[in-house]
Formats: structure tokens, sequence, C-alpha cells
């Protein structure tokens, strides 16, 4: 038997987001006709996945920390490779 996979629900707010030349796919989804929790992953344009652990308990909760994390951080601190190098 195979298991069925469940459908995502995503949010109205999930899209693409661009700052300072970057563009990142904030995805914020949960199971499909439930009252579940909020589950929150930024992709980066080299396909990093960036995977909150708690999840949130509305979409407008997941969206407003990625844009504090924007503002607080910027968008670079998704990108991997992205340090500055030290001379």
């Amino acid at each position: 038997m195979v298991a069925k996979k469940e459908k995502l629900e995503h949010s109205e707010l999930a899209g693409e987001f661009t700052d300072d030349g970057i563009t990142v796919l904030v995805d914020i989804f949960r199971t499909s006709g439930s009252n579940e929790d909020w589950t929150m992953e930024v992709v980066t344009q080299a396909e990093d996945l960036i995977r909150w652990d708690e999840p949130f308990a509305t979409d407008r909760d997941a969206f407003d920390e990625f844009l504090a994390v924007v503002a607080r951080d910027g968008i670079r601190s998704f990108l991997e490779d992205e340090e500055p190098s030290v001379h």
C-alpha cells in the first residue's frame, strides 16, 4: 500500500521576495483543509533551503518573522557563501 501524499495549502503571503537585488522564495504552508500551524521555508536562488524549526500560529506571524529577519540581518543572511572575505 502506498502512502497518500498530503496536499498542501499555501499562504497568500507566500511568493518571491526581492530586496537589495536578491530574490528568494518564501513558502508558507500547512496541510490542506487543516487548522494546523503554518510552516515557513525560504528557498534561495542557489536552491538552498532554510526551514524554521518552530511552526507559526498564523501565516501572518510567519511572514512577519521573515520580514523581521530581513530588517535585522539583511536578505543576504539567507545566502550560504556570501560572507565578505577578510584581508
